[in-house]
């Protein structure tokens, strides 16, 4: 297996389940990395320098009060998921749940007291692709410095026999990149930039929404469950079924609105701006570059995908990122002909899969 990222750590994988209970689910993972948990905390500026200062304030209460009752009411089972691993890892439940809604979080900070980075997005991208000769989806899983060497893999067995695959954020829900599940169901994330006034404070957070994707029974659940979810922000959500060779592209914004474009033929880019759900939305330089940048690449095989992926041309905004601020952590393919899950780690255009997960008998192999 390849060492991944800046500290050489590989990134393990933690086989977990069938648990008692989801809280002991959420326990055994944080004491599993409770090591990563605390250092990903302890470097991770925008929790030190911006959430945990904003929650001290009086201000904060409400918010903080509405998103832990409203997610604990819609989502009882990964509320003690998330308890669980806060008090598995030995950290202050407050820090865990900030950084699972920080994204719910960061717009309301008072703007005087706003570091820039905290507000820069998450950035991703996506190319995707449903042909005669090809059905593919290759994602860059980009993320602020504090997260290079702090992820990790969850296999997930549950008591129903549902399994996932997820790549998780150290201390965060499984999972808020990508996963999959033995329903033949993955799923990638692209977050997007909607104004404050798009916003609803205190709505579903969208890592309690994607963690609940890793259990829908098929595409069709998948958008089910994302059409009831209350978000409050809004995301984008790639979904594959390789039962039924189909991808969608699911955007997302509060108050329950929603766009579906389902992936043909012709390559779909996409990195962090809404493409067509019409929302107001933050204009993210970054996100527009790279869109431009990528509709004059070749994105006819796998091998242009990945070079697309990996591309550095743009020194501002490449789309393969090597910081100083934001990093792309790893890049995942699925094959939906295949059926085969691969994580890259190091710029995709070397091709090195450093973990190969089998979709269809849910087995995993390491090259």
């Amino acid at each position: 297996m390849e060492s991944s990222g800046l500290e050489g750590k590989v990134l393990e994988m933690f086989e977990v389940g069938p648990c008692e209970s989801a809280y002991q689910m959420g326990f055994l993972i944080g004491q599993r990395f409770s090591n990563l948990i605390r250092s990903r905390l302890a470097r991770d500026l925008i929790l030190q320098d911006q959430l945990l200062p904003f929650a001290q304030t009086p201000q904060a209460q409400p918010l903080l009060k509405a998103l832990a009752d409203n997610n604990k009411k819609k989502f009882p089972s990964y509320w003690d998921e998330l308890i669980g691993t806060a008090e598995g890892s030995g950290v202050p439940v407050l820090n865990i749940i900030l950084i699972n809604f920080r994204k719910e979080i960061v717009p309301f900070l008072p703007k005087n007291k706003l570091i820039s980075n905290a507000e820069s997005p998450d950035d991703c991208s996506d190319v995707l692709i449903v042909s005669d000769s090809m059905a593919m989806v290759a994602h860059n899983e980009d993320a602020n410095v504090a997260l290079v060497g702090h992820t990790y893999l969850i296999e997930g067995m549950l008591s129903n026999e549902l399994s996932f695959i997820a790549y998780t954020y150290a201390g965060e829900l499984p999972s808020c990149a990508f996963g999959f599940n033995s329903h033949g169901l993955a799923f990638t994330l692209n977050s997007v930039p909607p104004i404050e006034d798009e916003i609803v404070a205190g709505g579903i957070g969208r890592n309690f929404i994607s963690r609940d994707l890793l259990e829908a029974s098929g595409i069709d659940d998948a958008v089910t469950r994302i059409r009831s979810s209350e978000a409050s922000v809004g995301h984008s959500y790639n979904l594959i079924d390789i039962r039924t060779r189909k991808i969608l592209n699911v955007e997302t914004a509060s108050m329950n609105r929603i766009s579906l474009r389902e992936v043909g033929a012709t390559p779909f880019f996409r990195a962090n701006m809404y493409l067509h759900l019409p929302v107001q939305q933050v204009q993210d330089d970054n996100s527009i570059n790279r869109q431009r940048r990528a509709l004059v690449l070749p994105k006819t095989s796998k091998n242009e995908f990945l070079s697309l992926l990996g591309d550095m041309a743009d020194a501002k905004y490449p789309i393969y990122m090597t910081g100083p601020i934001l990093y792309t952590l790893c890049t995942a393919v699925i094959d939906l002909d295949e059926q085969t899950f691969s994580i890259l780690e190091g710029n995709p255009k070397k091709g090195e899969a450093s973990h190969v997960f089998t979709m269809s008998s849910k087995e995993s192999k390491m090259p």
